[in-house]
């Protein structure tokens, strides 16, 4: 492992050496104490700086240390409790109270820190989570769980989603407890489990502790932090204040069983992979609504690819479905980042599982295969989407279900998913995103900064079925192969990203001093 940077790493890196803005020392002032995580604050009335060790403040090796920690959660929860006790350890170290919330599934824990504040406002939580995606370990350069740099970027699984992030707030924050800061309000740090899946998230961790998660405003993963086209320098830093609603269809085929040595053109398996190749190749209709009519206008400004940018400018300006439709190819034909952009630009279809067969000398009777689908909030309703599908396969004879929880009807899925449909879009008049916005223009003053839309999933519904706004932001710049690395094979990001990152969230916190 290397526990810093060294000089190599940083010429080496293909960000190049950027001058980073000098960040003020404050004020050794001191923290307010409390009894329990939940309970009332009383302010000091003078504390002198903590003795934080220089490793805790240091993002890389912070997070070498949780990458080191195989949190593999293959779909029903992961051992969180090693990875939680070495960041309790931390925060013990640092004066911070916090605590390990069990879970009924043995070892697969949340982890709880407060950093008490002098003021009555409500909390600001900062919600990151520990678990990650399982690895094909076959498929990677490098050990997933070794945190090796390599040419200026750090691998490992969770290095992008979502351990560097948590590395980057918890180094920016333990950085103002080294100085003795103080918060106008308590901050609140969760480390949660089964964001990836499981049955003991943030929902369970809500339903079970509240009055350890209530808080006013909400930080999580989400916006990305894009490069121009050269990979050279930051282009679009955004604070994502929605994601997009989530849903799974079944598509199953149905044939006759029989001895594999009469093969049949309409066994299920041939039916299906027929209907999985025309439906591949098909797009759900474009729909923009004002959260990503922001987006896509502060890209154009963003960029500098003046043809891109007026690509942008047609597809925000057509009067017609079928201009749009034109207008936004050319769109992702000229991006950067063609799949984040395609994805934010209409519902989505991903085929993840399939399934047929159960042995080599039988034709199967049916053939089935999972995808999993993303809907714009404002754009087409998911139960739009399940009509279209079914429209297209209607002629194939393949039966189309939408993947409803287990006594859960199709209408009243379908009726919740057009309640988070509906949500409106996190507020950006809060003192959170005004935090966010004014830390982004100081930490890259050559980039633009935009609120957006996140085309994937966060933990954050509990907060936001209760009204309460919440926010994303993978703070750290990357390019178009280390977005597509995430959830997939070397997973990495950039060093010196990462730590001009922790120098974003440390100005971001100090919005929030006393």
């Amino acid at each position: 492992m290397n526990d810093s940077l060294d000089a190599t790493a940083v010429t080496s890196s293909p960000l190049g050496r950027r001058t980073f803005l000098g960040v003020a020392a404050l004020g050794a002032t001191g923290l307010a104490s409390t009894s329990l995580l939940s309970g009332a604050t009383t302010a000091k009335p003078a504390a002198a700086a903590t003795l934080v060790p220089e490793a805790d403040k240091d993002p890389l090796n912070l997070l070498q240390r949780m990458l080191s920690f195989d949190t593999q959660n293959s779909g029903s929860g992961a051992n969180t409790r090693p990875h939680a006790e070495m960041l309790k350890a931390i925060w013990d170290n640092a004066g911070v109270p916090a605590e390990i919330i069990d879970t009924p599934q043995p070892n697969n824990v949340h982890l709880i820190a407060r950093i008490p504040g002098t003021g009555s406002a409500k909390p600001l939580l900062i919600l990151g989570h520990s678990d990650v995606v399982p690895v094909e370990r076959e498929n990677w350069s490098v050990d997933p769980f070794s945190g090796e740099v390599r040419n200026g970027e750090v691998y490992g699984r969770g290095a992008l989603d979502m351990k560097g992030a948590n590395s980057a707030t918890i180094s920016a924050l333990l950085r103002h407890v080294s100085e003795g800061a103080r918060f106008d309000r308590d901050i609140i740090v969760l480390t949660d489990c089964d964001e990836e899946a499981g049955s003991f998230g943030s929902r369970w961790l809500a339903a079970n502790h509240w009055d350890k998660l209530d808080a006013g405003m909400v930080l999580t993963e989400g916006g990305w932090f894009l490069a121009q086209k050269d990979q050279t320098s930051p282009m679009l830093i955004t604070a994502t204040r929605q994601d997009k609603v989530y849903f799974n269809l079944d598509l199953t085929a149905s044939g006759i069983a029989t001895h594999s040595s009469k093969p049949n053109p309409e066994a299920a398996i041939v039916t299906l992979s027929r209907a999985v190749a025309e439906l591949g190749d098909w797009l759900a209709p474009v729909h923009l609504t004002p959260v990503t009519r922001d987006y896509f206008a502060a890209l154009a400004k963003a960029t500098d690819d003046a043809g891109f940018t007026r690509a942008i400018e047609l597809m925000l300006s057509a009067n017609s479905q079928q201009a749009r439709e034109r207008a936004a190819r050319v769109v992702v034909s000229k991006s950067s980042y063609p799949w984040l952009h395609q994805a934010l630009l209409r519902t989505t279809h991903a085929f993840v599982i399939e399934d047929a067969g159960y042995k080599e000398n039988v034709i199967p009777s049916s053939a089935h295969v999972r995808v999993n689908c993303r809907a714009v909030p404002g754009g087409q309703k998911p139960r739009e989407f399940l009509e279209q599908v079914r429209e297209l396969m209607a002629d194939r004879g393949i039966e189309v279900a939408l993947a409803a929880p287990e006594g859960t009807s199709e209408e009243q899925y379908l009726n919740e998913l057009d309640e988070t449909w509906a949500t409106p879009p996190a507020d950006i008049d809060t003192p959170l995103y005004g935090a966010i916005s004014e830390a982004a223009t100081e930490t890259y003053p050559d980039a633009v900064f935009a609120p957006a839309l996140f085309e994937a999933g966060t933990s954050l519904a509990p907060w936001r079925q209760r009204g309460i706004p919440g926010y994303g932001v993978y703070p750290y710049v990357l390019n178009n192969e280390q977005l597509i690395a995430m959830h997939g094979n070397d997973e990495r990001i950039y060093v010196e990203a990462l730590q001009q990152g922790t120098d974003f969230m440390y100005r971001m916190f100090a919005r929030f001093l006393s």
